[in-house]
């Protein structure tokens, strides 16, 4: 870490992640055209524009930085330092004229998440994290609710087509019942719930890792526990999510671990 200025990258993410609310506000006024990809998501010229923004403001603050964007890919260059940026995560939501879409902007440095920031500028919150400093909302210091016990849990799903057709989903049928309360909140959403008290935990089977890199950072600083669903850290070929309090994390990968080995 000796390299890097935590504060400044920081400070740099947030500009950025403003830069792009900016342009999101822009287009979601006015109105967008879409475009499909070749992998059939939605894209926009909001998408576009507002990866551009931020990757300007990235660039000028941390010029010795490599960046990892959704719509732009991956710069040539190799550094210790990787920018992972969507622009817009939540396109679907963008387009359907629904608030759930986000700007993600986290730091990797030697192949550790160091910083995250999770703007969402309709729905109207904005969350960040670094290595040490705590993780905050709206420039509150926030925590992981204190929950141990499935039975008093609240758990939240997303983007879990690929559970389906894994021994684990009956599992997960199993954990619905155990638990106090289950919901579907999604996207940027239910992790900003989980890192400021109001969940225990959060799957999702089929996300990539530019949609989640700013969220991990957030969640272990507010004291969770971020992994994939094998109980192993990210990288950049993570595709899969299980984060919640300490407790409720362990017992619940548990759980899975055993459906698996049947």
């Amino acid at each position: 870490m000796s390299q890097l200025d935590l504060p400044h990258a920081l400070q740099a993410a947030r500009d950025a992640a403003q830069a792009a609310a900016e342009v999101l506000r822009h287009y979601w006024r006015r109105g967008v055209e879409v475009e499909l990809k070749s992998d059939d998501t939605p894209v926009t010229v909001a998408d576009r524009e507002a990866e551009l923004a931020i990757r300007e403001i990235l660039q000028r603050a941390l010029p010795q930085a490599s960046i990892y964007g959704e719509e732009f890919g991956r710069d040539d260059q190799e550094h210790e330092l990787l920018w992972m940026v969507d622009p817009l995560d939540g396109t679907k939501s963008f387009v359907r004229r629904t608030p759930f879409f986000s700007t993600q902007i986290a730091l990797m440095h030697r192949g550790e998440l160091v910083l995250g920031v999770s703007s969402a500028p309709i729905y109207g919150e904005t969350m960040w994290a670094s290595a040490g400093g705590g993780a905050w909302f709206e420039g509150d210091r926030v925590h992981v609710a204190d929950t141990r016990e499935l039975a008093k849990a609240s758990l939240s799903a997303g983007n879990i087509k690929s559970l389906t057709a894994d021994a684990r989903w009956a599992a997960w049928g199993e954990l619905i019942r155990d638990t106090n309360r289950i919901r579907g909140y999604g996207d940027f959403c239910h992790y900003h719930l989980l890192a400021r008290g109001g969940l225990d935990l959060v799957l999702e089977s089929d996300v990539n890792i530019l949609d989640i890199a700013a969220l991990a950072v957030i969640v272990r600083e507010a004291g969770g526990v971020f992994t994939d669903l094998d109980g192993q850290p990210l990288t950049l070929d993570t595709c899969s999510v299980l984060a919640g309090t300490p407790a409720v994390h362990a017992t619940v990968l548990g759980r899975l671990h055993a459906a698996l080995k049947g």
